[in-house]
């Protein structure tokens, strides 16, 4: 197990430092020393918006009512910046904007005027006022992203003192993202700000050198955080997906007002395609690692269309640190990896060696997931261990936070060696032999899994064991004891069929018989993390077995028809 060192809490402590005093020194030179700049005089283009629209959302917004993170605002003609919000993530989708793009399905007069209403009340009482949730750099870089794209809604019909003041805001909130990027401590965070400011000269008449500078920053970004197989530093599959869904209509600005393509943004994108390919499920849903939620299908479509990669999906992701592992209908994909450097393991869980697997259309064993609306409580609860399908000691996150209010929740502890060993038996079954010493600091215990899939994809074998560094068993006195979770799909319905089996079976009839030798299977309750319409209950597999007792177990799960 790695634990931070003095030396390493010390150089993170001092880059926190400077973080923050780069943030105050832009905040400051942002409100007392910079001029308003020049405004542009017009917009040239209104980058694609790829993301659904909905026409039940716009006509709620059109009656005064906001649905956004799950909740409702009943506005009464009343401002919402004037009301108190339901929620933190509610205001952060409310002050993002990216709710302007449901207004599009309404194609009238009526529609622009309310978007441009309700822009004009946030210019009256954001517009300026660098502060709170409103200027969150992540915010600033969605709402700009989200004007420039919707500008033709918001513009229909202006006058010409709103179109100004519009354009003013575009160029304040540009200024204010180029001077608070250095400073962002998340890594999407970054990356999504390089792509506002290329949007933003091209949208509006900008100098050669401005749009070349732009388009170096994002370069440099690409190659910073896009992993040579593909997938993003953070490891989560979801962060491909949103970053996709704005590279693309950049990629398609460039083209078509005849600039010069950053040089990294084809390579990127070509990249990503094979890596979101490989964390898709049969049923066409991302796998849930590492902060991934829920993904609608008209999403994943809208960004898989434009994939002119094609082919299968890849048995490994080496820098991301994932397997997949196919046979028939089967899929398994396996977190054989951990965060790359402190500063993505702020958002890191801890599911080493968790597996997900779909058969057919269904998701039958998955993780928690993240939460799409939730507080920051339920965020950091999903990335316990406990919260993925694989083995937990005593209740006892492989992976541990730190306590500290200054540095955040970066993962203080976590595996020193992940282990993967991968090779295909007599007979044609894929089998992955993986380890980690997460547990090592704490028990002094290594945890193995090992993963077989058949060759027919009808069945999927596994076995968990904890050894001593030195492949000797616990000791007979050890007295902890181990978890093996299965974190079940709701969908699924759980039937026991023995002390030692249950029976999952999907809504279209196909089921699984899980079993496990010489061992009790529980059924428990769970959470679901990341289901779209929020958290919500659900199930999961529980095999308890003490590690002064064998310290193994071996189970299956045999497809039925």
């Amino acid at each position: 197990m790695r634990i931070l060192s003095g030396a390493q809490l010390y150089r993170a402590y001092l880059a926190e430092a400077g973080r923050r005093f780069r943030r105050r020194v832009a905040l400051f030179q942002l409100r007392y020393f910079r001029s308003p700049g020049r405004t542009p005089e017009r917009l040239i283009v209104a980058p694609t918006d790829l993301r659904p629209i909905d026409v039940y959302v716009a006509e709620e917004i059109l009656e005064g009512r906001f649905p956004l993170a799950g909740r409702v605002l009943e506005t009464n003609g009343t401002s919402p910046f004037f009301l108190e919000l339901p929620s933190r993530s509610f205001a952060l989708r409310l002050h993002a904007f990216s709710w302007v793009r449901h207004l599009r399905a309404i194609k009238t007069a009526q529609a622009s005027q309310v978007a441009r209403s309700i822009v004009n009340q946030w210019l009256s009482t954001h517009g300026r006022v660098i502060d709170g949730i409103a200027w969150e750099p992540d915010i600033v870089a969605a709402r700009l992203i989200a004007w420039l794209s919707h500008s033709p809604v918001l513009l229909s019909g202006a006058d010409t003192l709103f179109y100004r003041r519009f354009c003013r805001s575009l160029a304040y909130q540009g200024r204010y993202l180029d001077h608070m990027c250095s400073s962002c401590v998340d890594p999407e965070t970054r990356f999504r700000i390089r792509i506002a400011l290329a949007m933003l000269t091209l949208a509006v008449p900008s100098r050669a050198s401005q749009i070349r500078r732009a388009s170096a920053r994002l370069d440099d970004e690409i190659e910073r955080q896009i992993l040579p197989d593909g997938g993003h530093v953070s490891r989560n599959p979801r962060t491909t997906l949103d970053l996709l869904l704005d590279l693309l209509p950049l990629r398609q600005t460039y083209m078509n007002l005849g600039h010069d393509m950053p040089s990294r943004l084809i390579s990127g994108i070509d990249r990503m395609y094979p890596a979101l390919r490989f964390f898709r499920h049969q049923s066409g849903d991302l796998a849930l690692f590492n902060g991934a939620t829920a993904t609608l299908a008209n999403e994943l479509m809208a960004v898989l269309r434009y994939d002119e990669t094609a082919g299968q999906p890849f048995k490994a992701l080496p820098h991301m640190n994932y397997q997949r592992m196919t046979a028939g209908q089967t899929v398994v994909i396996v977190d054989s990896g951990m965060a790359l450097d402190l500063e993505t393991s702020r958002t890191a869980h801890a599911g080493y060696l968790a597996f997900e697997m779909s058969a057919g259309r269904n998701r039958f064993i998955v993780n928690a997931g993240s939460p799409r609306f939730a507080s920051h409580h339920y965020r950091q609860l999903a990335r316990a261990t406990a919260a993925h399908s694989t083995v937990v000691i005593n209740e006892t996150s492989s992976g541990r936070l730190s306590s500290s209010a200054y540095l955040g929740p970066v993962m203080a502890e976590h595996p020193d060696h992940i282990r993967v060993k991968r090779e295909e038996a007599e007979g044609g079954d894929d089998c992955l032999d993986l380890s980690h010493d997460g547990y090592g600091g704490l028990f002094g215990l290594v945890h193995h899994r090992q993963l077989r899939l058949s060759k027919s994809g009808t069945r999927l074998a596994g076995r968990d064991c904890f050894r001593r560094p030195d492949g000797s068993a616990p000791a007979s006195g050890e007295q902890a004891m181990a978890v093996a979770r299965f974190h079940v799909h709701p969908a699924i319905d759980l039937i026991q069929a023995g002390r030692d089996s249950v029976l999952l079976k999907a809504p279209d009839g196909e089921s699984w018989l899980f079993s496990v030798d010489g061992r009790e299977v529980q059924i428990s309750e769970d959470i679901f993390f990341a289901d779209a319409s929020g958290i919500r209950a659900s199930e999961q597999l529980e095999v308890h077995f003490p590690l002064n007792e064998g310290a193994e177990i071996d189970w299956q799960f045999i497809r039925q028809r």
